[in-house]
């Protein structure tokens, strides 16, 4: 799983914003793992959930 450098996540600054969009990413990866056919959850597909790549593409425009 990549995770972006402390400082280059695009997340308001404000704590109660932040952890509403935290909670909401939790609850996305645990919707994810119980529709998963397998144990665990790949890290591609976290990544995926997470939408790691969008936010790479959004990164390099």
């Amino acid at each position: 799983m990549r995770v972006a450098p402390p400082g280059t996540a695009t997340v308001p600054a404000d704590p109660d914003c932040v952890a509403l969009v935290e909670i909401e990413l939790c609850g996305e990866l645990i919707i994810a793992a119980s529709a998963a056919a397998g144990e665990r959850l790949s890290a591609d597909r976290i990544d995926e959930v997470l939408r790691v790549a969008a936010e790479r593409a959004v990164e390099d425009r």
